[in-house]
Protein backbone atom coordinates (compact mmCIF):
# COMPACT_ATOMS: atom_id res chain seq x y z
CA UNK A 1 0.00 0.00 0.00
CA UNK A 2 1.52 3.35 -0.88
CA UNK A 3 1.33 6.35 1.24
CA UNK A 4 -2.45 7.12 -0.24
CA UNK A 5 -4.31 7.52 2.45
CA UNK A 6 -2.13 8.94 5.21
CA UNK A 7 -0.59 11.50 2.94
CA UNK A 8 -3.08 14.24 3.25
CA UNK A 9 -3.19 13.78 7.02
CA UNK A 10 0.82 14.13 7.37
CA UNK A 11 0.55 17.13 4.62
CA UNK A 12 -1.35 19.30 7.90
CA UNK A 13 2.37 18.58 10.19
CA UNK A 14 4.02 21.52 10.89
CA UNK A 15 7.43 22.29 12.64
CA UNK A 16 11.00 21.14 12.43
CA UNK A 17 10.68 18.80 9.34
CA UNK A 18 10.43 20.05 5.75
CA UNK A 19 7.19 17.74 4.46
CA UNK A 20 8.44 16.55 2.39
CA UNK A 21 11.32 14.39 3.85
CA UNK A 22 8.33 14.30 6.87
CA UNK A 23 6.41 11.87 4.57
CA UNK A 24 9.04 10.01 3.09
CA UNK A 25 10.49 9.38 6.65
CA UNK A 26 6.90 7.84 7.94
CA UNK A 27 6.04 6.48 4.24
CA UNK A 28 9.16 4.39 4.69
CA UNK A 29 7.82 2.67 8.46
CA UNK A 30 4.25 2.60 6.57
CA UNK A 31 6.14 0.60 3.79
CA UNK A 32 8.00 -1.54 5.76
CA UNK A 33 4.80 -2.74 8.08
CA UNK A 34 2.68 -3.87 4.88
CA UNK A 35 6.04 -5.76 3.64
CA UNK A 36 6.18 -7.60 6.67
CA UNK A 37 2.24 -7.53 6.79
CA UNK A 38 2.50 -9.26 3.46
CA UNK A 39 4.92 -11.55 3.84
CA UNK A 40 3.10 -13.38 6.61
CA UNK A 41 1.80 -15.74 4.50
CA UNK A 42 -1.54 -17.62 5.54
CA UNK A 43 -1.84 -21.16 4.58
CA UNK A 44 -4.29 -21.58 1.39
CA UNK A 45 -6.13 -24.00 2.77
CA UNK A 46 -8.83 -24.26 3.59
CA UNK A 47 -9.46 -21.04 1.62
CA UNK A 48 -12.51 -19.51 3.37
CA UNK A 49 -11.08 -19.93 6.47
CA UNK A 50 -7.81 -17.92 5.28
CA UNK A 51 -8.90 -15.89 2.38
CA UNK A 52 -10.81 -14.05 4.34
CA UNK A 53 -7.98 -12.83 6.38
CA UNK A 54 -5.78 -12.08 3.65
CA UNK A 55 -8.25 -9.88 2.62
CA UNK A 56 -8.98 -7.94 5.41
CA UNK A 57 -5.38 -6.96 5.99
CA UNK A 58 -5.64 -6.18 1.98
CA UNK A 59 -7.51 -3.63 2.17
CA UNK A 60 -5.20 -1.41 3.86
CA UNK A 61 -5.83 1.48 6.06
CA UNK A 62 -4.18 4.16 7.88
CA UNK A 63 -2.10 1.33 9.54
CA UNK A 64 -2.00 3.93 12.87
CA UNK A 65 -1.78 1.66 15.43
CA UNK A 66 1.77 -0.17 14.17
CA UNK A 67 3.12 2.93 13.24
CA UNK A 68 2.67 3.79 16.92
CA UNK A 69 4.22 1.09 18.31
CA UNK A 70 7.18 1.65 15.75
CA UNK A 71 7.21 4.72 16.53
CA UNK A 72 7.07 4.46 20.28
CA UNK A 73 9.69 1.78 20.26
CA UNK A 74 11.83 4.46 17.93
CA UNK A 75 11.67 6.91 21.00
CA UNK A 76 14.28 4.08 22.49
CA UNK A 77 16.07 1.94 19.79
CA UNK A 78 16.83 2.30 16.12
CA UNK A 79 16.40 -1.48 15.02
CA UNK A 80 12.49 -1.14 13.99
CA UNK A 81 13.00 -4.93 13.23
CA UNK A 82 12.60 -6.03 16.66
CA UNK A 83 10.04 -4.48 16.97
CA UNK A 84 8.17 -5.62 13.95
CA UNK A 85 6.42 -8.92 14.63
CA UNK A 86 4.25 -7.11 17.50
CA UNK A 87 3.48 -3.83 15.75
CA UNK A 88 1.72 -6.58 13.16
CA UNK A 89 0.49 -8.45 16.15
CA UNK A 90 -1.88 -5.27 16.77
CA UNK A 91 -3.20 -4.06 13.09
CA UNK A 92 -4.10 -7.91 12.88
CA UNK A 93 -6.08 -7.72 16.21
CA UNK A 94 -7.74 -4.05 14.78
CA UNK A 95 -8.90 -5.91 11.74
CA UNK A 96 -10.21 -9.29 13.59
CA UNK A 97 -12.10 -6.13 15.49
CA UNK A 98 -13.20 -4.56 12.29
CA UNK A 99 -14.70 -8.19 11.00
CA UNK A 100 -16.93 -8.86 13.83
CA UNK A 101 -17.37 -5.28 14.37
CA UNK A 102 -19.27 -5.56 10.40
CA UNK A 103 -21.34 -7.94 11.83
CA UNK A 104 -22.42 -6.64 14.69
CA UNK A 105 -22.96 -3.43 12.84
CA UNK A 106 -24.51 -5.02 9.51
CA UNK A 107 -22.51 -2.86 7.46
CA UNK A 108 -21.65 -3.83 3.91
CA UNK A 109 -19.18 -2.12 3.08
CA UNK A 110 -15.42 -1.37 4.99
CA UNK A 111 -12.91 0.66 3.12
CA UNK A 112 -14.62 0.56 -0.04
CA UNK A 113 -14.97 -3.17 -0.80
CA UNK A 114 -17.75 -5.60 0.37
CA UNK A 115 -17.03 -6.20 4.41
CA UNK A 116 -16.22 -9.88 5.04
CA UNK A 117 -19.26 -10.89 5.88
CA UNK A 118 -20.72 -9.70 3.04
CA UNK A 119 -18.68 -11.07 0.69
CA UNK A 120 -18.60 -14.71 2.28
CA UNK A 121 -21.41 -14.70 5.35
CA UNK A 122 -21.46 -14.27 8.95
CA UNK A 123 -19.83 -17.51 9.85
CA UNK A 124 -16.95 -17.18 7.44
CA UNK A 125 -16.41 -13.43 8.85
CA UNK A 126 -16.75 -15.49 12.61
CA UNK A 127 -14.07 -18.25 12.33
CA UNK A 128 -11.60 -16.10 10.09
CA UNK A 129 -11.78 -13.06 12.93
CA UNK A 130 -11.07 -16.42 15.84
CA UNK A 131 -7.99 -16.84 13.04
CA UNK A 132 -6.61 -13.18 13.13
CA UNK A 133 -6.94 -12.94 17.31
CA UNK A 134 -4.87 -16.21 17.23
CA UNK A 135 -2.16 -14.76 14.64
CA UNK A 136 -1.90 -11.83 16.63
CA UNK A 137 -1.31 -14.00 19.64
CA UNK A 138 1.87 -16.23 17.32
CA UNK A 139 3.06 -12.77 16.57
CA UNK A 140 3.46 -11.25 20.00
CA UNK A 141 5.00 -14.67 21.32
CA UNK A 142 8.18 -13.39 18.92
CA UNK A 143 8.97 -10.47 21.66
CA UNK A 144 12.40 -11.75 23.29
CA UNK A 145 11.79 -13.73 25.73
CA UNK A 146 12.06 -11.23 29.23
CA UNK A 147 9.52 -9.49 27.87
CA UNK A 148 6.67 -11.37 26.70
CA UNK A 149 5.06 -11.37 30.10
CA UNK A 150 5.01 -7.69 30.30
CA UNK A 151 3.95 -7.75 26.74
CA UNK A 152 1.31 -10.02 26.76
CA UNK A 153 0.07 -8.77 30.05
CA UNK A 154 -0.53 -5.14 28.58
CA UNK A 155 -1.97 -6.94 25.15
CA UNK A 156 -4.52 -8.71 27.43
CA UNK A 157 -5.84 -5.77 29.29
CA UNK A 158 -6.73 -3.73 25.91
CA UNK A 159 -8.05 -6.69 24.25
CA UNK A 160 -10.62 -7.02 27.18
CA UNK A 161 -11.15 -3.45 27.39
CA UNK A 162 -12.09 -3.12 23.61
CA UNK A 163 -14.22 -5.67 23.73
CA UNK A 164 -16.40 -4.20 26.92
CA UNK A 165 -16.06 -0.84 24.93
CA UNK A 166 -18.30 -2.19 22.09
CA UNK A 167 -20.94 -3.66 24.38
CA UNK A 168 -21.33 -0.15 25.97
CA UNK A 169 -21.85 0.80 22.31
CA UNK A 170 -24.19 -1.56 21.83
CA UNK A 171 -26.06 -0.93 24.73
CA UNK A 172 -26.02 2.55 23.84
CA UNK A 173 -28.45 1.88 21.59
CA UNK A 174 -31.10 0.56 23.01
CA UNK A 175 -30.86 3.69 25.75
CA UNK A 176 -33.40 6.83 25.73
CA UNK A 177 -30.12 8.68 27.10
CA UNK A 178 -26.39 8.34 27.75
CA UNK A 179 -24.02 10.73 29.20
CA UNK A 180 -20.94 12.39 28.09
CA UNK A 181 -19.19 10.75 30.03
CA UNK A 182 -20.36 7.50 29.31
CA UNK A 183 -19.51 8.22 25.53
CA UNK A 184 -16.07 9.31 27.11
CA UNK A 185 -15.70 6.26 28.59
CA UNK A 186 -17.04 4.21 26.02
CA UNK A 187 -14.77 5.73 23.09
CA UNK A 188 -11.83 5.28 25.73
CA UNK A 189 -12.33 1.49 25.78
CA UNK A 190 -13.45 1.12 22.19
CA UNK A 191 -10.57 3.31 20.13
CA UNK A 192 -8.33 4.78 22.55
CA UNK A 193 -7.37 2.30 24.83
CA UNK A 194 -5.82 0.14 21.41
CA UNK A 195 -3.34 3.45 20.60
CA UNK A 196 -2.52 2.94 24.05
CA UNK A 197 -1.47 -0.26 24.05
CA UNK A 198 0.32 0.01 20.44
CA UNK A 199 2.93 2.79 22.28
CA UNK A 200 3.21 0.54 25.77
CA UNK A 201 4.01 -2.45 23.75
CA UNK A 202 6.44 -0.52 21.78
CA UNK A 203 7.76 1.35 24.49
CA UNK A 204 8.37 -1.94 26.57
CA UNK A 205 10.49 -3.53 23.49
CA UNK A 206 12.35 -0.40 23.17
CA UNK A 207 13.57 -0.43 26.95
CA UNK A 208 11.66 2.56 28.40
CA UNK A 209 11.40 3.31 32.14
CA UNK A 210 8.50 3.26 33.99
CA UNK A 211 8.11 7.42 34.42
CA UNK A 212 7.98 7.46 30.15
CA UNK A 213 5.91 4.84 29.71
CA UNK A 214 3.32 6.22 32.23
CA UNK A 215 3.45 9.52 30.35
CA UNK A 216 3.42 7.79 26.57
CA UNK A 217 0.16 6.12 28.06
CA UNK A 218 -1.28 9.35 28.79
CA UNK A 219 -0.02 10.90 25.26
CA UNK A 220 -2.03 7.95 23.48
CA UNK A 221 -5.24 7.43 25.63
CA UNK A 222 -5.92 11.37 25.47
CA UNK A 223 -5.41 11.44 21.74
CA UNK A 224 -7.13 8.35 21.14
CA UNK A 225 -9.96 10.86 22.21
CA UNK A 226 -9.27 13.54 20.40
CA UNK A 227 -9.05 11.57 17.52
CA UNK A 228 -12.25 9.41 17.67
CA UNK A 229 -13.99 12.61 18.44
CA UNK A 230 -12.67 14.42 15.30
CA UNK A 231 -13.89 11.09 13.27
CA UNK A 232 -17.00 11.88 15.23
CA UNK A 233 -17.23 15.34 13.82
CA UNK A 234 -15.92 14.45 10.01
CA UNK A 235 -18.82 12.47 10.07
CA UNK A 236 -21.21 15.05 9.51
CA UNK A 237 -19.49 17.98 9.41
CA UNK A 238 -16.63 16.10 6.37
CA UNK A 239 -16.84 16.13 2.82
CA UNK A 240 -17.10 12.67 0.46
CA UNK A 241 -12.97 12.87 0.77
CA UNK A 242 -13.51 11.11 4.05
CA UNK A 243 -13.48 7.88 2.35
CA UNK A 244 -17.09 6.88 3.92
CA UNK A 245 -20.71 8.03 3.10
CA UNK A 246 -20.93 11.49 5.52
CA UNK A 247 -23.95 11.56 7.58
CA UNK A 248 -24.01 7.92 8.40
CA UNK A 249 -23.97 8.66 12.18
CA UNK A 250 -26.89 10.64 12.06
CA UNK A 251 -28.75 8.01 9.10
CA UNK A 252 -27.92 5.13 12.24
CA UNK A 253 -29.40 7.66 15.29
CA UNK A 254 -25.83 6.66 16.48
CA UNK A 255 -25.49 8.50 19.95
CA UNK A 256 -22.05 10.13 19.62
CA UNK A 257 -20.47 13.12 21.37
CA UNK A 258 -22.05 15.57 18.83
CA UNK A 259 -25.84 13.92 19.61
CA UNK A 260 -25.81 13.68 23.16
CA UNK A 261 -24.50 17.51 23.37
CA UNK A 262 -27.32 18.68 21.24
CA UNK A 263 -29.80 16.50 23.40
CA UNK A 264 -29.04 17.76 26.77
CA UNK A 265 -29.19 21.20 25.49
CA UNK A 266 -32.77 20.89 23.05
CA UNK A 267 -35.85 21.81 24.20
CA UNK A 268 -38.55 18.86 24.25
CA UNK A 269 -39.70 19.37 20.54
CA UNK A 270 -35.94 19.17 19.31
CA UNK A 271 -35.15 16.63 21.80
CA UNK A 272 -37.73 14.28 20.23
CA UNK A 273 -37.09 15.01 16.78
CA UNK A 274 -33.51 14.22 17.65
CA UNK A 275 -34.75 10.52 18.78
CA UNK A 276 -37.51 10.13 15.66
CA UNK A 277 -35.54 11.96 12.49
CA UNK A 278 -33.47 8.89 11.33
CA UNK A 279 -36.81 6.63 11.42
CA UNK A 280 -39.16 8.75 9.68
CA UNK A 281 -39.28 7.17 6.12
CA UNK A 282 -41.21 10.28 4.86
CA UNK A 283 -37.34 11.60 4.79
CA UNK A 284 -34.58 11.30 2.19
CA UNK A 285 -31.26 10.57 3.27
CA UNK A 286 -30.34 13.95 2.65
CA UNK A 287 -32.80 15.63 4.51
CA UNK A 288 -32.20 13.38 7.89
CA UNK A 289 -28.83 14.93 7.12
CA UNK A 290 -30.28 18.13 7.14
CA UNK A 291 -32.80 18.08 9.23
CA UNK A 292 -30.60 17.06 12.18
CA UNK A 293 -27.54 19.40 11.19
CA UNK A 294 -29.69 22.11 11.53
CA UNK A 295 -30.71 21.60 15.22
CA UNK A 296 -26.50 20.93 15.83
CA UNK A 297 -25.67 24.29 14.41
CA UNK A 298 -28.46 25.92 16.85
CA UNK A 299 -27.17 24.32 19.86
CA UNK A 300 -23.77 25.29 18.49
CA UNK A 301 -22.71 21.67 19.06
CA UNK A 302 -20.02 21.75 16.18
CA UNK A 303 -17.95 24.62 18.07
CA UNK A 304 -18.78 22.33 21.50
CA UNK A 305 -17.09 19.30 20.21
CA UNK A 306 -14.05 21.18 18.32
CA UNK A 307 -13.61 22.55 21.97
CA UNK A 308 -13.59 18.97 23.62
CA UNK A 309 -11.07 17.86 20.60
CA UNK A 310 -8.80 20.55 21.25
CA UNK A 311 -9.07 20.42 24.88
CA UNK A 312 -7.81 16.73 24.47
CA UNK A 313 -5.25 16.70 21.93
CA UNK A 314 -3.45 19.36 24.00
CA UNK A 315 -3.44 17.32 27.35
CA UNK A 316 -2.14 14.84 24.79
CA UNK A 317 1.15 17.24 24.19
CA UNK A 318 1.55 18.32 27.24
CA UNK A 319 2.03 14.64 28.47
CA UNK A 320 3.93 13.92 25.30
CA UNK A 321 6.29 17.10 25.68
CA UNK A 322 7.48 15.68 29.28
CA UNK A 323 8.82 12.34 27.72
CA UNK A 324 12.46 11.85 27.71
CA UNK A 325 13.78 10.23 24.61
CA UNK A 326 15.40 10.80 21.10
CA UNK A 327 14.58 14.26 20.84
CA UNK A 328 14.26 13.27 16.66
CA UNK A 329 12.10 10.53 17.52
CA UNK A 330 9.94 12.86 19.38
CA UNK A 331 9.77 15.78 16.97
CA UNK A 332 8.35 12.58 14.48
CA UNK A 333 6.08 11.66 16.72
CA UNK A 334 4.25 14.79 17.06
CA UNK A 335 4.37 16.04 13.70
CA UNK A 336 2.69 12.75 12.85
CA UNK A 337 -0.08 13.25 15.36
CA UNK A 338 -0.10 16.94 14.56
CA UNK A 339 -1.07 16.00 10.92
CA UNK A 340 -3.43 13.70 11.77
CA UNK A 341 -5.33 16.14 13.92
CA UNK A 342 -5.29 18.71 11.09
CA UNK A 343 -6.85 16.98 8.98
CA UNK A 344 -10.11 18.10 7.13
CA UNK A 345 -11.02 14.59 5.63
Amino acid sequence: MPLGCLKPYLEGARGRYNTHLFIMEVNQLLSQTNDYLSSLGYPSSPELLYRPVEYALEAGGKRLRPLFVLMSYGLFADDYERAMPCAAAIEVFHNFTLLHDDIMDNAPLRRGRPTVWNRWGENVAILSGDAMIISSYSLLAKAPAHLLQRVMECFNRVAMQVCEGQQYDMDFESRQTVEQSEYINMIALKTSVLFEGAIEIGAILGGADEQNIALLKEFALEFGLAFQLQDDLLDSYGDSRLGKSVGGDILEGKKTFLMISALNSATDEDREALGTICHDNSLTSEQKIAHTLAIYDHYDVKTRTEAEINRRFEKALNALSKVEANADALATLREFVEGLMNRDK
